[in-house]
């Protein structure tokens, strides 16, 4: 977004607003940041269920014959590896190695009007970034491929939480879809695409629909969600639910001098494909004994360490790092955050943040810091 541009607002702003939404901007867009209070609405998503409206997020469709094999030449995961019906967490990057996005791929079911051979995906790229994975997308597809933005016609709302397929059962949502997957579905009987995906660490969905439908399903789903002990939430909630679970977060976590490698996101790299953009330069960093990594901090002292912070062995003694994230855990009830730490900086041990001129105590951990149950 430019400076004095005005942010987005997505389908549901009003909705949000007669809620009494307390709202940020994010990536270009004015978004809820939280409804009853991020650590109220945080404790629901790990106990019951939240519902987020996170229509900030783009929604590119592409269609075409050979649309797939285009696509795993330019994303960094190995499309192969999926069948139609599924999603995939893959990064797009530019030919340094720089993460330009991280992004999720779905592979639809063919609309019955599209002929067989045609493929068709759904993108999903960060806000901020959305335009950037389109015209990378529009580089490498076959010409004639139908590449459609639909951000501005859509909605995208998250259900998350132990009570979510509950949730959606209630609302006539189709819940035998497993991790990662995607189906065309109906919620209260209005057309969805329905993904079995989230950002929280809890098992969820995510609901593409329609603009003009988005009010309603908003609607439809937080009732449902109350009648659980649920509620609406914004995305202060999902950011303390995402650090709490190392998820990164581009801009801050990821991007820039942070890859795959450094974020441990390696696993998200198809290393066996034969090219994808990025490859020669990623492979190098791969094999770097130099390469910090992403880890986990749990501070031991009171406070709560932020972005840009330096991480030492001992204070005033060598830098070892830099905090990307940190926030307040409202599930271990203390600060926490992520960190690009020196790889001697091994799980266990204690650290010290300098937060505003005080040296706090922290451990290093294991990501995530709390059980992951999105597979559930």
């Amino acid at each position: 977004m430019s400076e004095g541009s005005t942010p987005k607002t997505s389908p549901i702003h009003a909705a949000h607003q007669d809620a009494g939404a307390k709202f940020a901007p994010f990536g270009g867009w004015l978004m809820p940041v939280e409804f009853a209070g991020v650590r109220a609405e945080h404790a629901a998503v790990r106990t019951t269920v939240g519902i987020f409206d996170v229509s900030h997020l783009g929604t590119l469709v592409v269609k075409g014959p050979g649309v797939v094999a285009a696509l795993n030449e330019l994303f960094t995961n190995d499309l192969t590896r999926i069948a139609t019906g599924q999603a995939q967490y893959t990064l797009l990057c530019d030919e340094s190695g720089r993460v330009v996005d991280d992004l999720i791929v779905y592979l639809l079911d063919s609309d019955p009007k599209t002929p067989a051979a045609v493929d068709e995906v759904l993108i999903v790229p960060n806000a901020a970034n959305a335009c950037y994975v389109r015209d990378a997308v529009q580089e490498v597809v076959p010409e004639g491929t139908e590449v459609i933005d639909a951000h501005s016609d859509s909605a995208v709302i998250a259900i998350q939480g132990p009570e979510s397929a509950a949730v959606l059962a209630d609302v006539g949502g189709q819940v035998d879809l497993d991790y990662m997957a995607v189906a065309r579905a109906t919620v209260g009987g209005v057309e969805v695409i329905l993904c079995r995906t989230g950002y929280t660490g809890e098992r969820g969905y995510e609901l593409i629909v329609d603009s003009q439908d988005a009010v309603d399903v908003w609607n439809l789903v937080v009732t449902a969600a109350q009648a659980h002990g649920g509620m609406a939430c914004g995305l202060g909630a999902r950011d303390t639910l995402r650090t709490e679970m190392g998820y990164p977060l581009h801009g801050q976590d990821l991007g820039g001098e942070i890859g795959p490698v450094e974020a441990r996101l390696g696993w998200a790299v198809g290393w066996k494909k034969a090219s994808f953009r990025g490859r020669e330069a990623l492979l190098a960093r791969r094999e770097s004994d130099l390469t910090p990594r992403l880890q986990g901090l749990v501070l031991l002292d009171r406070g709560v360490p932020r972005q840009h912070m330096t991480v030492h062995l001992f204070p005033d003694g060598p830098t070892v790092g830099t905090v990307t994230s940190g926030t307040f855990s409202p599930t271990l009830r203390t600060g926490v955050a992520l960190a690009l730490l020196d790889r001697t900086v091994v799980p266990g041990a204690e650290v010290v943040v300098n937060v505003r001129g005080r040296w706090l105590t922290a451990r290093v951990s294991e990501l995530p810091l709390v059980p992951a149950r999105a597979r559930d």
